[in-house]
């Protein structure tokens, strides 16, 4: 059995229409697992389940054998990060940090030992006895970090805390995250609508739309292998091509075939697709088209291609630079080309 597993869980707000839809997950223990996806799709809501701030109408729970559908938040012992942060702001950092201690009533000169180890762990070395309204953003951000894993929890649960930092200090802060949890070895439960972020510290990802999860798997292979169209347009795929599975073949409605390394059922209807930056442009091509709209992205062009199969956007080369109207051909390697049922 797996360290965390949430099996079957239904969640409805109005008693009518489910937010979470017969969700089922499990994590292994020291895993990081991101739950992503757009606003609404029930992460936040998943996230509130593990918590313990909802309890599901349907399905069960359980950390490491216990069952703790029904246990109450504070009899849970986990550490939880909000994106506010929620520090006190009239306690100094240390203060912070040993709160979860003191209510445990733990001895005095072991929270000392514990705080010390801690503030060294997330970085905050020296800032003790300052006040969070002298830290910049990315320590407070430490100080919710050390309050939340000073107490030993279960598990860490993350709801969005970065997003209220400025982009070089996301990106500074999800490695620290990386860090210390993989020092302390703790399993994490990390909530985002950033995949970039959450493809750079997760161990495995649920990509999570209208309540159920569409596909949960490591970074890498929801990135090269999406699963549904949904997936592949939250992740950057942007070329769809309706394709008919005939003889080992995919065939589209003008009887150009494409090739994948995906394999589906004969006589099957499937949808494939391919990143802008996976096709490759020239001269000649599978699929000849024209040159509809030249968009410049700082590096390289970006192009819509008009042809008989519909528009096609593509990242050209710096090698090249290709004119409106011009007369171009597309071709879509093997090894980049999804195809997944529509």
């Amino acid at each position: 059995m797996s360290f965390v597993e949430l099996k079957n869980i239904n969640v409805s707000y109005d008693g009518k229409q489910n937010i979470l839809e017969e969700l089922s997950i499990s994590m292994e223990k020291g895993e990081l697992v991101s739950l992503l996806g757009p606003s609404g799709c029930g992460k936040t809501t998943t996230l509130r389940v593990i918590a313990g701030l909802i309890e599901p109408k349907e399905g069960e729970f359980i950390v490491d054998d216990e069952k703790l559908t029904k246990v109450p938040v504070h009899k849970r012992n986990f550490g939880m990060v909000f994106q506010s942060y929620a520090l006190f702001p009239h306690m100094t950092i240390a203060d912070n940090v040993a709160f979860g201690l003191k209510l445990r009533k733990i001895d005095k000169l072991e929270i000392q030992s514990r705080v010390a180890e801690m503030l060294n762990i997330c970085g905050l070395e020296g800032l003790g006895d300052r006040y969070p309204k002298q830290l910049s953003g990315g320590q407070r951000q430490r100080v919710a970090l050390a309050r939340a894993l000073i107490i030993k929890p279960k598990l860490l649960l993350l709801d969005e805390p970065l997003s209220n930092l400025d982009a070089k200090l996301r990106v500074a802060m999800r490695i620290e995250i990386k860090r210390i949890q993989r020092q302390l070895g703790i399993t994490t439960v990390f909530v985002t609508h950033d995949q970039e972020e959450c493809f750079s510290i997760s161990d495995k990802v649920a990509i999570m739309n209208k309540g159920v999860i569409e596909q949960f798997d490591t970074p890498e292979t929801i990135y090269r292998l999406p699963k549904t169209k949904f997936v592949a347009e939250f992740i950057g795929f942007e070329n769809f091509i309706p394709l008919m599975k005939k003889n080992e073949q995919y065939v589209a409605e003008n009887g150009l075939v494409f090739e994948s390394s995906i394999t589906s059922a004969d006589g099957k209807a499937v949808i494939g697709s391919i990143r802008p930056e996976d096709i490759q442009l020239d001269s000649i091509g599978q699929l000849s088209g024209k040159v509809a709209v030249r968009t410049f992205l700082g590096k390289s062009y970006q192009y819509e291609v008009a042809t008989e199969l519909g528009a096609f956007l593509v990242n050209g080369k710096d090698n090249q630079v290709w004119e409106v109207n011009d007369k171009v051909g597309l071709s879509f390697p093997k090894e980049k080309f999804v195809v997944f049922e529509g």
